[in-house]
């Protein structure tokens, strides 16, 4: 008789504690070797967005921002299938607040494939 083994799941606890706890290192756990994330914003436009390939490059990435003086919160998170989208906001001390969309691909538990697109709030608009 043979089994077939259950799909991973993705672990949706894990993304809310690495994005509010700003652990860069759990967040990072959560992406497969060969990943590719890529991010559209105000400096990155969506013709030339920033692309980041592997664990290494999405790590450097992840430290920088976590690393940041800033509150994050995960505001939302679905999985379905092998999906993941989720909403996460900032907040730097100046007031000044980010918004990021992200949709991922998954395989066996872990985003392969991402792309985050992000807003920004002005310097003068902040309050």
């Amino acid at each position: 008789m043979s089994t077939m083994a259950a799909p991973t799941a993705f672990d949706t606890d894990a993304l809310r504690e690495g994005i509010e706890r700003s652990d860069a290192e759990a967040l990072l756990a959560l992406y497969a070797d060969d990943a590719e994330l890529r991010v559209v914003d105000r400096k990155t436009q969506p013709s030339h967005p920033l692309v980041m390939h592997g664990r290494e490059e999405i790590a450097a990435m992840l430290d920088d921002l976590y690393g940041r003086e800033m509150t994050h919160k995960l505001e939302r998170a679905v999985v379905q299938d092998d999906h993941l989208a989720f909403l996460e906001s900032c907040l730097y001390p100046d007031g000044i607040r980010v918004l990021m969309s992200s949709m991922a691909d998954l395989r066996d538990g872990r985003i392969v494939d991402q792309t985050s697109i992000q807003a920004w709030d002005e310097n003068e608009q902040a309050k």
